[in-house]
């Protein structure tokens, strides 16, 4: 698995409508415009041409990203790689990502990157892992955080992930130095009268809660938590898997998760946590108590009925009866090592080109 040099194709698939979910009324959270995700996907573009990327191919929307990128290309832009949109009519849901995701793969891109929270990046992992023992998880992503919850996509200046995506693009650092490996939750809900059996991921908690529907997707009310189990859980995120890291740290490297049960009543509780499960909103987790995960040993959900939520929002309910597993997965798909590419571009010199006329010498070692 390596990038492509010959003609090197970079995909995007950017959420115009990211951050815009309850947890942006009940916390004290900010919100990006179209303008400023334009201005990012321009940042990334611009840092993956002078990497070497001949050719984009972005997702398209209905949300300003589109009409914006064209209206500052009309004007001429020799920074720029050439850019392409996918072909076909975006619905303005999480559908575009899926789409898009198929898209890229069969357009032979050599790497996504992603702008969006946790739920944009799962919704293309999902994709890109849909099918067992497919090869779609080869195909690496490079996330940005623009949405409410980002505990899986890190913050970073676009300029660097636009870099060190677009070296590995161009085929300039190898995937074993340019990749890391990533863990998943597999979710599986087998029903009571054994139909067929429902399947979802989450690349970072799993959580299971005490409503008996979905309702309004986003999670943030921690009476209604019944259980969380996570991919990875590091102290200084925000979100649910906060509870896990403020617990007992789990790298996303690191082998293993953890899972965490949270107290109903004050008989059950053995400790009460105060944890920032969104953007300026610190609250208290009555915990039962706490263990690690082991990898592809499923673990059966106690809770008898209620809904799912992955990477912070409902998705799934189930009922009295069905039987809900979550299975860690690990090296499930690949990520973009920023740090390590541009380390190897520092290394081998990839961003450096001789001065006309400057005599070819090693530089003298200061003494």
């Amino acid at each position: 698995m390596t990038g492509s040099s010959s003609h090197p194709l970079l995909g995007v698939i950017a959420n115009p409508v990211s951050a815009r979910d309850i947890r942006r009324i009940v916390a004290n959270a900010g919100n990006l415009q179209i303008t400023d995700r334009v201005n990012i996907v321009l940042r990334v573009l611009q840092a993956a041409r002078a990497a070497g990327v001949a050719r984009a191919l972005l997702m398209p929307d209905r949300g300003g990203i589109r009409a914006l990128l064209e209206r500052h290309l009309r004007r001429g832009d020799d920074s720029l790689p050439a850019v392409e949109w996918l072909g076909f009519e975006p619905s303005s849901s999480v559908e575009d990502s899926f789409t898009a995701t198929r898209r890229l793969q069969a357009a032979g891109a050599a790497a996504i990157v992603v702008l969006g929270g946790d739920g944009t990046h799962r919704a293309v992992v999902r994709e890109l892992v849909r099918e067992p023992r497919s090869n779609g998880a080869a195909l690496p992503i490079a996330g940005l955080s623009t949405g409410t919850n980002n505990a899986f996509p890190e913050m970073r200046e676009p300029t660097i992930t636009g870099l060190a995506a677009g070296l590995f693009a161009a085929g300039r650092i190898g995937a074993g130095e340019a990749l890391a490996p990533n863990k998943l939750l597999e979710v599986l809900i087998h029903p009571r009268d054994g139909g067929a059996v429902r399947r979802d991921i989450a690349i970072v908690d799993v959580v299971i809660t005490h409503d008996r529907s979905v309702g309004a997707r986003a999670l943030w009310k921690t009476g209604s938590l019944a259980a969380a189990y996570l991919a990875f859980a590091e102290p200084e995120a925000i979100g649910l898997s906060s509870i896990g890291g403020l617990l007992q740290p789990v790298g996303r490297r690191e082998r293993g998760g953890l899972a965490v049960q949270l107290a109903a009543d004050p008989l059950h509780t053995l400790l009460t946590l105060h944890a920032p499960i969104a953007p300026g909103l610190v609250l208290p987790v009555p915990v039962a108590n706490w263990q690690r995960l082991a990898a592809d040993e499923p673990v059966t959900v106690l809770q008898r009925a209620g809904t799912v939520a992955l990477d912070g929002e409902r998705e799934l309910a189930f009922e009295t009866g069905d039987r809900v597993t979550v299975t860690l997965r690990e090296d499930a798909f690949f990520t973009i090592d920023v740090a390590r590419c541009m380390a190897a571009a520092a290394r081998d010199g990839l961003l450096r080109s001789p001065s006309p006329g400057a005599a070819a010498q090693a530089p003298v070692p200061p003494r």
